[in-house]
């Protein structure tokens, strides 16, 4: 009978645990699911303890989930002790300004910075990158003098005013000037070339050309605005006391005083004011991994 040779199996081999190794495309997976599991948490918190009665709500440690059944009226509860719908509208509202005006300048302002010439633009633009290493706080005491010497937000006659203290000191920010200047330099000389020999001017061509090869970072740029302005809360919170002109985050940390203790109401709030900027997040996360994509190319 003629002899079964079997296979050489080394100690190595044999001894090696069953982990698969750090640059295995498992292991990173399970690295990101087991962070995302922890972002995710507060989230799903959040909207677990909305639907919980008082006591289940101040349990501790807490239920992972409902116990008790599920009460979705905690959130029409919630709703109907604040002016809701007010603060709403006064933050879309503020945030649409917000956005077009910063969209306005930061668009114009990069088209110079990137294809323009003219004396002392290297010395502007390092100026303007050092505004953005300043901390917010440093320009919180200049910017409540300007507008206090300029408006009045809590003139019952000047509601208008309430918005435009909000909108005014953020209509231009180095971070979008930045960024669309940096998708501005992708654009190709040859295209200019070709404009100029059409006859068309820069704003011609800046409105035919390069905006609209340019749609994912303009719509970076519009959602981190957006989001921004959404969760807007010491400057409001400073420059304006009255609830007609009051954005979502002042609304929410005032239903936090009327709220207390009754956690499952004050989550139930925080649901519905962290869904709709959830939303655009979802609805625009191609474009804003397109545009940090495209723009983190060049420098």
């Amino acid at each position: 009978m003629s002899e079964v040779v079997l296979p050489r199996v080394s100690v190595r081999a044999l001894r090696r645990p069953a982990v698969p190794p750090i640059r295995s495309s498992l292991f990173v997976h399970l690295v990101l699911i087991a962070v995302g599991g922890l972002v995710a948490y507060p989230f799903y918190y959040m909207l677990t303890t909305g639907l919980k009665d008082f006591f289940e709500s101040i349990t501790s440690p807490p239920t992972i989930f409902p116990t008790q059944g599920l009460h979705p009226e905690n959130y029409i509860e919630a709703w109907s002790k604040a002016p809701w719908a007010r603060y709403f509208g006064n933050t879309v509202l503020i945030a649409l300004l917000n956005t077009a005006g910063e969209l306005f300048t930061a668009v114009l302002a990069a088209y110079a910075f990137a294809l323009m010439n003219f004396k002392g633009k290297a010395v502007l633009f390092t100026v303007l990158l050092a505004t953005y290493m300043m901390p917010a706080e440093a320009t919180l005491i200049p910017n409540f003098v300007i507008m206090t010497r300029l408006f009045r937000p809590n003139d019952l006659d000047h509601i208008a005013q309430g918005y435009l203290v909000q909108v005014l000191p953020f209509l231009a920010t180095a971070f979008s000037i930045f960024l669309l200047r940096q998708q501005f330099l992708s654009v190709p000389k040859e295209l200019r070339d070709a404009a100029v020999i059409d006859g068309a001017g820069h704003l011609r061509f800046l409105w035919s050309v390069v905006l609209p090869i340019s749609i994912p970072a303009l719509v970076t740029v519009a959602i981190i605005s957006f989001y921004g302005s959404w969760n807007a809360f010491q400057w409001p919170l400073i420059m304006t006391s009255r609830p007609d002109i009051q954005p979502i985050q002042v609304g929410l940390n005032a239903f936090r005083d009327t709220a207390r203790s009754q956690y499952h109401l004050l989550m139930a709030a925080c649901s519905f004011v962290v869904a709709p900027i959830v939303l655009l997040y979802l609805v625009g996360q191609r474009y804003l991994v397109q545009g940090v994509a495209r723009t983190g190319i060049r420098g």
